[in-house]
């Protein structure tokens, strides 16, 4: 959708739904902080940077929620650089009222 990166949401129960092939009880949601830099907004299908974003000196790649980019209508990110994201700890998917913050600096 948005190119090569590291895809991340804030959204814990989309975050948990992925890899999609991983039985469930093996998935874990990783939290963590991310040196976001410059943010490229892409909020349509068809945006003209929706896959070469970082060409044009993007860090990171952003769908607001609601803009018809992703199916559940919850914002996106791509981060291009994985050295920009830290693991902070990880949350294992045991069905509790969890919730999951992407703490973007």
């Amino acid at each position: 959708m948005l190119g090569p990166g590291v895809y991340l949401s804030r959204d814990l129960q989309k975050a948990s739904k992925y890899p999609l092939k991983l039985p469930e009880n093996e998935r874990v949601v990783l939290r963590v902080k991310v040196n976001v830099g410059r943010v490229k907004k892409i909020d349509c299908q068809r945006h003209p940077l929706q896959k070469i974003w970082h060409n044009y000196g993007y860090d990171t790649a952003w769908c607001p929620p609601n803009c018809g980019m992703v199916p559940s209508g919850l914002e996106e990110d791509c981060v291009w650089d994985p050295k920009r994201i830290t693991v902070i700890d990880e949350i294992l998917n045991d069905n509790t009222d969890i919730y999951c913050t992407l703490i973007l600096s």
